[in-house]
């Protein structure tokens, strides 16, 4: 198995509202979330992010500690794995000029509101099933996609992630480590369909198959 590694150390932390956001969501917004169309992106704050705009103060502290981490050069290829507009992607081309990327996402609404530089290396797809052949990619990467599904079909996305990869993986997926975090993690949770103890995840992986590297989002 990979390295439990916090590659999105350097990721801004918001000051999230967790009590608030648990007493204001319903069932209906979380099935609302999970269609992942434009009222997930840029609709109300109770369904999704409520305006899901470029920034470069998210993204670009981020990337130059996969470039360091995976010697990441002009000559790679990698593959975002819910990739929705793009964002990730724009900045690794940003900070590595002439890096090829590639980006599949199951939302129509994020693909056709990509950033434009970006939206001819974005498809429409699904994790389970990855419009790509064996050993494509250097470096694949999804965070906070593959917990949207159930544990059955979350496998087959790790499995589909390790198929295209010629090495390297990473993920992040919603996880706790006491009760407490459980709790806030329930209660901040809107999308996700698999939420584990770390043990769990690191248990899971091991006997799916999956040996990339990984790490946790807790709110």
């Amino acid at each position: 198995m990979g390295q439990e590694i916090n590659l999105l150390e350097n990721y801004p932390k918001a000051k999230r509202d967790i009590s608030s956001r648990k007493n204001l969501k319903t069932k209906e917004d979380r099935e609302l979330a999970r269609q992942f169309g434009k009222a997930f992106f840029d609709g109300d704050r109770k369904n999704g992010y409520g305006g899901f705009l470029y920034n470069p103060r998210f993204w670009q502290p981020v990337i130059p500690t996969f470039k360091k981490f995976y010697d990441l050069t002009s000559e790679n290829k990698i593959l975002d794995v819910g990739a929705a507009k793009g964002f990730m992607l724009y900045d690794f081309t940003e900070i590595i000029p002439g890096i090829e990327v590639k980006g599949i996402d199951i939302s129509s609404y994020a693909v056709e509101n990509a950033i434009e530089s970006i939206t001819t290396h974005l498809k429409v797809a699904d994790a389970r099933e990855l419009p790509y052949e064996d050993n494509s990619f250097d470096l694949v990467i999804s965070i906070n996609t593959v917990h949207n599904l159930e544990k059955e079909d979350l496998a087959k996305a790790l499995l589909e992630i390790q198929r295209v990869s010629k090495k390297n993986s990473f993920i992040t997926v919603d996880a706790y480590q006491n009760e407490e975090e459980k709790e806030l993690m329930y209660a901040w949770n809107l999308t996700a369909k698999t939420i584990m103890h770390v043990d769990e995840w690191k248990k899971f992986f091991k006997d799916v198959g999956y040996t990339g590297d990984y790490y946790w989002f807790m709110p």
